[in-house]
């Protein structure tokens, strides 16, 4: 469960959006006291678009797990682009 504060909620409500969309629950507070949970209204995964981007983006972070590591460092890369 994630917590925000009350000046949060209506500063950035795009991100409570977000979060419940997600699946998440979110506890309001303000002054530290609790005063809210939000809910997200059906309680089930994201479906559609935001569910297939997701597996879509683990399977190619997958992929790139399994490839051996370059022999060529970032710093020598570095140093060859600048001459």
């Amino acid at each position: 469960m994630k917590t925000i504060t009350l000046r949060a909620l209506v500063r950035e409500p795009l991100k409570v959006k977000r979060l419940t969309r997600a699946g998440q629950s979110i506890t309001v507070t303000d002054n530290g006291n609790p005063l809210w949970v939000i809910q997200p209204a059906d309680g089930k995964e994201p479906a559609g678009v935001e569910a297939g981007r997701r597996k879509a983006i683990d399977e190619i972070l997958d992929e790139v797990l399994l490839e051996k590591p370059a022999r060529v460092s970032a710093a020598k890369l570095l140093e060859a682009s600048r001459r």
